[in-house]
């Protein structure tokens, strides 16, 4: 039973809990990035480039063959599927990358500088009259 218990506590220990809470959002938010690229951001890309969509590019390898001949017979030729590096994707998925990094680093650049805030040290507070007296006393005597 020990080791249930010992289970128990490792996983709702609070950073257990956040990381699955992190793992949650991050994949909500990858559906939302790959709309912003698919949907908003290579249709415009696309149209400037005389109507590419990248989905599609890709470099073909070996082209698909259909299958000849009936099943089971001796002149049967099973069907070839098409062999392509599909690189379209690839920059699809690059610039998907390049937009959850900006936001990544957006996101950290701001905790920081509100840590920095936080850290700032308050401006000393002014010594109290008596010893502004005492100094300036002192500072006479001096003289």
């Amino acid at each position: 039973m020990s080791m249930l218990k010992e289970f128990r506590d490792f996983a709702m220990k609070g950073n257990v809990v956040d990381l699955a809470v992190g793992v949650i959002i991050g994949a909500a938010f990858g559906t939302i990035v790959s709309s912003l690229v698919d949907d908003v951001v290579m249709p415009p890309i696309g149209l400037l480039l005389a109507g590419i969509d990248f989905s599609t590019l890709k470099l073909v390898i070996q082209q698909a063959a259909p299958a000849v001949g009936a099943e089971g017979a001796a002149d049967f030729v099973a069907a070839r599927p098409e062999v392509a590096i599909a690189y379209g994707k690839f920059i699809n998925a690059a610039i998907k990358f390049i937009i959850v990094a900006w936001v990544l680093f957006m996101i950290i650049r701001a905790m920081n500088a509100m840590k920095k805030k936080e850290e700032a040290a308050p401006a000393p507070a002014a010594p109290p009259e008596d010893i502004v007296l005492l100094r300036e006393i002192r500072d006479a005597l001096k003289k």
